[in-house]
C-alpha cells in the first residue's frame, strides 16, 4: 500500500508532499468528458463543444452541453465568481466532495465587451481571451496561444471558424454538423444563439474551402 494512500480519504487532508488527492481525482474526472473551446473576438464570442448521442434510439436534440442562462447576462463576472464560490465551498469541509465539473461561460458585457470565463472544480474563475476544457484541453490551449494576438480583431465568422478548426485539430478529425454544438453572441444587444446543423455545415464548408485555397 502506498504511503500516501491514507491521505486521499478526505478533501481537506494534505499529503506530506503538499498534494490534495481528492482535488486531483476531481480534476481528472472533470477532464474525462468532452472537449470544449471558447473564443472571444472584436465584438462577439463563441463556444464550441463535441456532441455525442450515447444511443441511436435517443432524440439527438435532447442531448446538449450548451445552456443559455438568460437572454442577456449583465454582470457576467459576478455570475462566474458566484459559480466559483459554490464550487470552492465544497473543498473546505472533510465530509464534502468537490464538484467534478468545469464550466466555460461566454457573454458580451455592456462595458467590457465579449467575455470568456472559465470556472474549475477548485473554485478558480479567470477571464480568458480563449479557453478550453476536457481531455484535449492542453492541446487546444497550445493551438489558441499561437493565435491570441490576431483573435482580438476577429469578426463573428472568424471566431466561430477558429473555434471549430481548433476542436478539429486537437481531435484529429473532420466534423459533420451533427457532431458538434456551436453557441455565439454578437454585440452588446445580441442574444445567445445556438447554431443549427445547416449553419454549422455552412461554416464547415467555408473552412474546407479556405484549406483548399
Amino acid at each position: 500500500m502506498s504511503r500516501d494512500s491514507n491521505y486521499d480519504h478526505h478533501i481537506s487532508i494534505f499529503s506530506p508532499q503538499g498534494r490534495l488527492y481528492q482535488m486531483e481525482y476531481c480534476f481528472k474526472a472533470a477532464s474525462s468528458g468532452l472537449t470544449g473551446v471558447a473564443i472571444r473576438g472584436k465584438d462577439s464570442v463563441c463556444v464550441v463543444t463535441q456532441k455525442k448521442v450515447p444511443d441511436r434510439l435517443m432524440e439527438p436534440s435532447s442531448v446538449t452541453h450548451l445552456f443559455k442562462l438568460t437572454q442577456k447576462v449583465g454582470c457576467f463576472s459576478v455570475l462566474a465568481r458566484r459559480m466559483a464560490d459554490l464550487a470552492q465551498v465544497n473543498t473546505q469541509a472533510a465530509a464534502s466532495r468537490p464538484l467534478a465539473c468545469i464550466g466555460l461561460f461566454v457573454g458580451v458585457d455592456d462595458e467590457k465587451g465579449p467575455q470568456v470565463f472559465k470556472v474549475d472544480c477548485a473554485g478558480h474563475y479567470l477571464p480568458f481571451f480563449a479557453a478550453a476544457s476536457g481531455p484535449k484541453e492542453q492541446e487546444a490551449m497550445n493551438f489558441l496561444e499561437k493565435r491570441v494576438t490576431e483573435m482580438k480583431d476577429f469578426d463573428n465568422d472568424e471566431v466561430i471558424r477558429t473555434a471549430i478548426t481548433c476542436l478539429g485539430h486537437v481531435l484529429g478529425s473532420d466534423f459533420r454538423g451533427t457532431e458538434i454544438e456551436v453557441g455565439t453572441i454578437i454585440g452588446k444587444e445580441g442574444k445567445f444563439h445556438v447554431l443549427s446543423e445547416e449553419e454549422i455545415e455552412s461554416h464547415l464548408n467555408a473552412i474546407a474551402d479556405d484549406a483548399d485555397a
